[in-house]
């Protein structure tokens, strides 16, 4: 009898495709700024490690440097007004929650964006009332690859880490899920760097749709 209740999802490059947003907003801040836009395919890869890497992409700063803070915010309040125009489920997601709540199993996103993004966004996709928990980068004391957002996770949908299936594309994903004792997936449709080692990461299995997941959700 297979023991998974829950599948926790990161959200960036797992769960929702965000990067055709995320790229517009970034090339958005350099037009603004009389730079040239980047291509989308070098925006893509950077996407799952958030703002502060996009930025060092974009314009080679820092957070320490003077205008860091500045083309941050630009940046995130561009993101924040369209921030799902062009953003959709990556193909399978909408068929596996369907799955997952049809047979009582919870589901939930674990991410590192920050809640007054995450939110708008699930809101937008009109699923922040179907998820069983919603935990952001600024939910709990410490975000991935600590796994205290994961705990936090199990305790808002009431099961425990070693019931959890956890997937995410991004080796802090796994090694938080790892280290609160899920079972983890390395999605490896998501936005993986030309030098990221997924088979190095630990994962319990690795995938390349999100259809593959829901025979692990029946195995484990």
């Amino acid at each position: 009898m297979a023991n998974t209740r829950a599948v926790l999802f990161d959200l960036d490059g797992t769960f929702a495709d965000t990067a055709p947003d995320l790229a517009d907003a970034l090339n958005a801040t350099l037009t603004a700024r009389g730079k040239p836009a980047l291509p989308f395919d070098a925006i893509r890869p950077v996407v799952s490690h958030g703002g502060k890497a996009m930025i060092k992409l974009a314009f080679n700063l820092d957070p320490e440097d003077g205008l860091y803070e500045e083309i941050r915010q630009q940046f995130l309040d561009i993101y924040l007004e369209n921030i799902a125009v062009k953003t959709s489920l990556f193909p399978g997601i909408e068929t596996l929650i369907d799955q997952l709540e049809d047979s009582g199993i919870a589901w939930g996103i674990v991410t590192n964006k920050p809640s007054w993004l995450t939110d708008p966004l699930m809101q937008a996709l009109k699923l922040f009332d179907r998820a069983g928990c919603i935990v952001s980068g600024d939910t709990a004391s410490k975000a991935k690859p600590h796994p205290e957002p994961m705990y936090y996770a199990c305790e808002k949908i009431n099961v425990r880490p070693e019931q959890c299936i956890y997937v995410g594309d991004a080796e802090r994903d796994i090694e938080a899920g790892r280290v609160a004792g899920m079972k983890t997936i390395a999605a490896l449709f998501g936005y993986l760097l030309e030098d990221d080692n997924p088979d190095q990461w630990g994962a319990d299995a690795m995938i390349d749709h999100a259809s593959e997941i829901w025979a692990f959700v029946e195995k484990w």
